[in-house]
């Protein structure tokens, strides 16, 4: 049992740092290594290992992943962030139109995957209209991370909560996206408070290289007969989800299927762009939540848990422990450390808000509480742009507590 405690102690300490010290050992790395720890040492069966790892969430990401990196190597993605960064309005319009675009593709395409392929693009668009990049890529940011919280599809973590849940596609939207949408005009009113005077640049800096070549890469070309193939089977997959009973998983891995057998696009790119590292990560965290399950000790947690208030079946508690739970250890990783305790709750649907709500509205009061902040902030250091822990608080942290705030709201609105 100590041995067991031990490891998972280090490898969500790893979730937290994003590695493990003194190691070169990722998030991934860390997961995987842990697991395979702990099935060696004979704390868990490989069959008890083989069965703790959730099936139905893992296809139902894998395939809607596929359904998404259709659309960006298809240059869908490419030419919306080009469409919208070559409209005549001023930086304040432009920035309520990004958010207003960025919000919607995330909540109907995986946010992360969105964040990759339209990040890099919106970034050279500001540098060439001399633009101060920071406040549309915080803007992006912080709408791609809350209107993911409006459907299911919309986060890794939504699909987690929505499978332990056993909650529709309907049913999840009509407890999240009201609150999620109503974050975007919050975003753009924090922003522009934050930058006023401060929308251009005077110089243009200077991108890092590596070697002699510019990290910056080329936009892809738009390809419009896979656009409208990758558009057709992400309508018939969400109209499925929410007109019919059938699950998940086999939808989205149905039409995974479609769009891999293609005359044009190779099964090997759409493939390439599908987050592996994730999908081994909650392989692995599956793993070893299941074998600290089995030494009894969550159980005596939880009853510690109950006894100071706070209930994981409780929305309002539960409100709580995603925010402060997430921007430790990260979204998925938190969403996985609950997801075995929140199955037979009494609102599912309140809950499943409590949980989309803390884990996206939150994720903006750090640079490194999503996946989708790094990848700004890694954009951002490419292009010998600045984007520091404080900048990034500035507009994230206040946005954040407001919409947290409304979030308080909703929940007991849901509830009552």
């Amino acid at each position: 049992m100590d041995f067991t405690i031990a490891i998972f102690i280090l490898v969500y300490f790893a979730m937290a740092l994003g590695h493990l010290p003194g190691f070169r050992l990722d998030r991934t790395g860390a997961a995987v290594v842990g697991a395979m720890i702990l099935i060696a040492a004979g704390e868990i069966s490989p069959a008890a290992a083989w069965a703790a790892v959730d099936y139905r969430t893992i296809g139902l990401l894998f395939g809607l992943m596929v359904v998404s990196a259709a659309f960006m190597v298809a240059g869908f993605y490419d030419r919306v962030a080009q469409s919208v960064g070559s409209i005549d309005v001023g930086p304040k319009g432009l920035l309520a139109i990004l958010i207003a675009v960025s919000g919607v593709m995330a909540a109907l395409l995986n946010k992360d995957v969105v964040a990759v392929a339209m990040t890099p693009v919106f970034c050279s668009i500001c540098l060439q209209r001399r633009l101060n990049p920071l406040p549309f890529l915080l803007g992006f940011c912080f709408a791609a991370n809350f209107a993911s919280a409006a459907t299911l599809i919309g986060s890794p973590q939504n699909m987690i909560v929505a499978q332990a849940l056993d909650l529709s596609f309907v049913g999840f939207m009509r407890a999240a996206a009201l609150p999620a949408l109503v974050g975007l005009p919050v975003i753009w009113v924090v922003i522009v408070l934050c930058y006023r005077g401060r929308w251009e640049l005077s110089v243009v800096p200077d991108p890092v290289k590596t070697g002699t070549e510019a990290v910056a890469t080329p936009p892809v070309e738009f390809n419009r007969g896979e656009t409208i193939k990758a558009a057709i089977v992400a309508v018939v997959v969400i109209g499925l989800f929410i007109f019919t009973d059938w699950p998940h998983m086999l939808i989205a891995l149905a039409g995974a299927s479609v769009l891999l057998v293609s005359r044009r696009m190779a099964s090997a790119n759409l493939l390439h762009h599908v987050n592996g590292d994730l999908l081994i990560l909650l392989f692995g965290l599956f793993v070893v939540n299941a074998t600290l399950t089995a030494t009894g000790l969550t159980q005596h947690l939880l009853t510690g848990l109950r006894d100071v208030g706070l209930d994981l079946h409780d929305p309002m508690s539960m409100l709580g422990v995603m925010t402060v739970l997430s921007n430790i250890v990260g979204n998925n990783p938190a969403v996985m450390l609950v997801a075995p305790f929140i199955g037979g709750a009494q609102q599912p649907e309140a809950l499943g808000a409590a949980i989309a709500l803390g884990t996206s509205f939150s994720s903006s009061a750090v640079i490194f509480g999503s996946l989708v902040g790094i990848i700004v902030a890694e954009e951002c250091r490419k292009r010998g742009i600045t984007l520091s822990f404080t900048e990034f608080a500035k507009a994230g942290l206040p946005t954040s507590i407001i919409c947290l705030a409304m979030a308080v709201g909703w929940v007991f609105y849901l509830t009552h």
